[in-house]
C-alpha cells in the first residue's frame, strides 16, 4: 500500500469512526471575494445590488458578527490556511515568510488525508511556507470537476475583482449614482471619495455576478443538494482606513453558510435557512469548522474554535484583529470586539494611523484625503487619521458605526475598557504573541526551529517583553523607567523602552539614549537614533544620521533593519538634507534570502525620502 493510499484509508477510518461513513461526507465549497466587508443587499446596505448573494443568503445562515483578523490580504490568509492567529507563528508581517513546525499541516492537508479532492482558484498570499501536500491544484483551473468519481471536494474560487486595485482602475463608468452613497464620517466628502466608494460597490457588483456563475455551476453538475457552500471577504473594504486597519471598519466582513438538508445534522443548532446568527466568529475559527463539518475532530493546536459540526465548540466572548508591518511600514496594533464595542490597543502610538505605504497613496480618495488635511480643511474625524495615535481606543457600534468617538478615556465606559484589554492581554499571553519581537528577532531567535515554536519555549520571555512594550505605549510610564530599561539584558526589552522615549519626544532625550546609539541591538540603535534625529539637538542630529546611514544599506544588515532604518530616516524629514546624497547612494536591492514580494519595499522607502528632501 502507498503512503498516500495508506494516509487516506486512515483518514477514512477516522470519519467512519466519527459517524460520518465515506459516502455521505459534504463537498465543501468556498467562494470568496477581496477586500469586502459586509456592504450587500441582504446585511441592509441599499445602496448595493447583490441579487445573487442575497438569494443565497435567503437560503443561509447569515453571520451578523464576522472578523477576518487581519485588515489585509496575507495575514488574513495566512490565519485562514493555518488555523493558527499569525503573531503566533510570526507571520503578521506583511508579505513576510516563515515556516510553521513541521508537524503542522496547512488544513486543506487534514482533509486531504481524509480523502477529500482539495482545490484553490487561485490566490494564496500566505506569509508561511506551503508544505508539500497542502493542495491537488491551487491554479487559475483548479476545480472541482477534476476529481475523481464519488470523491468529496473541498473547492475555494476567490476573485479580485473587488481588490483595493480595481477601485482606482480609470476609466470607469460608474453604475451606482455616486450622489447617493454613503460616505463614512472619517472621509471627507468630496467627488473623488464619492466616486472611490461607489465603484467599490461597482466591484462587489461584478462579484456578485461571478458568485453566480459558480453556484450556477454546482447546479448544472447536480452537486447543490451534496454541497456545504461558503461565502466571505477576504477582510473589510479597500477603502483607506478600512484596509490595513484593525478597526470594525477593516475586519468586519459578511459571511453566508448554506447547509443543505441533506447535511441539516451537521448544522449548528441556530442554523435556520435564511436566519441569522449572532455568534461571534472569525477566520482563525475557519480551519476548525471545516474539518468539524469533514468529521475530522481539530489538531490540538488550533486557536480558533469550530462552529458546526460534530467538533462545534462553545461561542466565545470575543473575536481579536491585530496590525503589524504593512508593506514598508512598521506598527504595531492588537483589536478585541464583542457584540458592542471595539478595543484597540497601540503599541507604537507615535506613529500615525496613515503612514505612507505607497500602494495605498495610489487610490485617489487617499491623495484627496491628505492634501485636505494640509490645508487645514478636515474636521476633527476627519483629521484623525493623519495624526499619532491614544495608548487605546475603545467605540460603541451601537452609536458610532464609523469609530470615531473613543470613549477610553470616558468614566461611564470604564468597565468595559478594563473588561477588553484584559482579553487581549489573555489572548497575548494564550497565544504567546511574537509580534512583541522586533521582525527581524523572530527570524534570527527562532533560528533552527520556528517562530511559533521558539514563542511556545521557556527561551522566550514574553511576560518581560510585552510589559516593556505596555510600558513604552502608556504615556504614564517614566522617562526614567524607560532610560532603565535600555540597560536590561534582553534586546527587545531594550527595543520597547527606546520606543517609548521616542514617544516621549523631547523629553525622552538623554544620557541613557545616547548611550543607545552603540547598543549591540540594529533595533535598539535605529529606534534611539530616530528620537534623538527628530528631538535632540544638532550634535544628536548628526550622530543618528550616521548610525541611520550605517544601518541602512540591507545588504550589510539584512533587510528588516534596513526598513526600520530607512523608516526612520524618513521621519526625519528635512534633518537629513545634508545626507540627500548618501541615501541616493544606498542599495535599492534586498538582501539574497529576502522572500520576493518583500523586495519593492526598500526603494519605496529610498524614494519616498528622497522626494520629500527635493530630489
Amino acid at each position: 500500500m502507498t503512503g498516500m493510499r495508506r494516509r487516506a484509508f486512515v483518514g477514512g477510518a477516522a470519519l467512519a469512526a466519527s459517524g460520518l461513513a465515506q459516502q455521505t461526507r459534504p463537498n465543501i465549497l468556498w467562494i470568496t471575494c477581496e477586500d469586502t466587508g459586509p456592504q450587500l443587499g441582504c446585511y441592509g446596505d441599499t445602496f448595493a445590488v447583490t441579487p445573487n448573494l442575497d438569494a443565497l443568503a435567503a437560503r443561509s445562515l447569515r453571520y451578523l458578527y464576522c472578523w477576518s483578523n487581519a485588515p489585509v490580504c496575507a495575514p488574513a490568509r495566512t490565519t485562514i490556511i493555518s488555523g493558527l492567529y499569525p503573531p503566533s507563528t510570526g507571520a503578521e508581517h506583511m508579505r513576510s515568510e516563515l515556516p510553521l513546525p513541521a508537524s503542522f499541516r496547512m488544513f486543506p492537508g487534514y482533509l486531504r488525508e481524509a480523502g477529500y479532492y482539495c482545490t484553490n482558484n487561485s490566490k494564496e498570499d500566505y506569509n508561511l511556507t506551503k508544505p508539500p501536500g497542502t493542495w491537488d491544484e491551487s491554479s487559475n483551473q483548479a476545480h472541482w470537476r477534476n476529481r475523481k468519481p464519488g470523491q468529496p471536494f473541498f473547492a475555494v474560487f476567490n476573485f479580485t475583482q473587488s481588490h483595493e486595485s480595481q477601485i482606482r482602475r480609470r476609466p470607469h463608468k460608474l453604475a451606482g449614482d455616486p450622489s447617493k452613497v454613503r460616505v463614512r464620517a472619517y472621509h471627507p466628502d468630496t467627488p473623488e471619495v464619492r466616486h472611490d466608494w461607489t465603484q467599490y460597490y461597482d466591484n462587489i457588483r461584478t462579484v456578485d455576478g461571478l458568485a453566480a456563475k459558480v453556484l450556477d455551476e454546482l447546479r448544472r453538475d447536480g452537486l447543490d443538494q451534496d454541497t456545504i457552500v461558503f461565502f466571505f471577504g477576504d477582510h473589510g473594504s479597500g477603502m483607506p482606513r478600512s484596509k490595513r486597519w484593525p478597526f470594525n471598519s477593516g475586519l468586519h466582513v459578511p459571511l453566508l453558510i448554506h447547509i443543505p438538508d441533506k447535511f441539516r445534522r451537521l448544522a449548528a443548532p441556530e442554523y435556520r435557512p435564511g436566519g441569522v446568527s449572532e455568534r461571534l466568529v472569525s477566520f482563525v475559527d475557519l480551519a476548525p469548522t471545516v474539518l468539524s463539518l469533514a468529521g475530522i475532530k481539530p489538531p490540538e493546536h488550533f486557536q480558533g474554535f469550530a462552529f458546526h459540526g460534530p467538533h462545534t465548540a462553545p461561542e466565545q466572548p470575543y473575536i481579536y484583529g491585530f496590525r503589524g508591518r504593512m508593506d514598508e511600514r512598521i506598527d504595531m496594533v492588537r483589536s478585541v470586539r464583542d457584540k458592542r464595542y471595539v478595543y484597540l490597543r497601540h503599541y507604537m502610538p507615535h506613529r500615525i494611523y496613515g503612514q505612507h505605504v505607497a500602494y495605498m497613496f495610489e487610490t485617489p480618495t487617499t491623495q484627496v484625503w491628505h492634501r485636505l488635511y494640509h490645508e487645514g480643511k478636515l474636521n476633527a474625524a476627519q483629521r484623525k487619521f493623519w495624526e499619532t495615535k491614544p495608548s487605546e481606543e475603545l467605540f460603541d457600534l451601537q452609536s458610532d458605526p464609523d469609530e470615531t468617538v473613543n470613549l477610553a478615556s470616558s468614566p461611564e465606559h470604564r468597565a468595559t475598557l478594563e473588561r477588553m484589554r484584559k482579553a487581549q492581554r489573555a489572548l497575548a499571553a494564550r497565544i504567546r504573541d511574537v509580534g512583541f519581537l522586533p521582525e527581524g528577532e523572530i527570524h534570527s531567535r527562532s533560528k533552527g526551529s520556528t517562530p511559533y515554536e521558539y514563542g511556545h519555549s521557556a527561551a522566550y520571555p514574553y511576560a518581560r517583553i510585552a510589559a516593556a512594550a505596555e510600558a513604552a505605549a502608556d504615556p504614564g510610564t517614566s522617562v526614567a523607567s524607560l532610560s532603565k530599561g535600555l540597560k536590561d539584558p534582553d534586546s527587545a526589552v531594550r527595543y520597547w523602552s527606546a520606543q517609548g522615549l521616542l514617544a516621549k519626544k523631547e523629553a525622552g532625550v538623554n544620557a541613557a539614549l545616547r548611550a543607545a546609539l552603540a547598543d549591540s541591538s540594529p533595533y535598539v540603535r535605529a529606534i534611539a537614533a530616530e528620537a534623538l534625529g527628530r528631538y535632540g539637538g544638532s550634535q544628536d542630529v548628526e550622530k543618528a544620521l550616521d548610525v541611520l546611514l550605517e544601518l541602512a544599506p540591507a545588504d550589510r544588515h539584512g533587510v528588516h533593519v534596513s526598513i526600520l532604518a530607512l523608516n526612520a530616516l524618513d521621519a526625519l524629514d528635512g534633518k537629513a538634507a545634508s545626507r540627500k546624497e548618501l541615501i541616493g547612494k544606498l542599495p535599492r536591492e534586498a538582501p539574497p534570502g529576502t522572500p520576493q514580494r518583500m523586495t519593492s519595499y526598500i526603494p519605496r522607502l529610498i524614494e519616498k525620502t528622497l522626494k520629500d528632501l527635493g530630489s
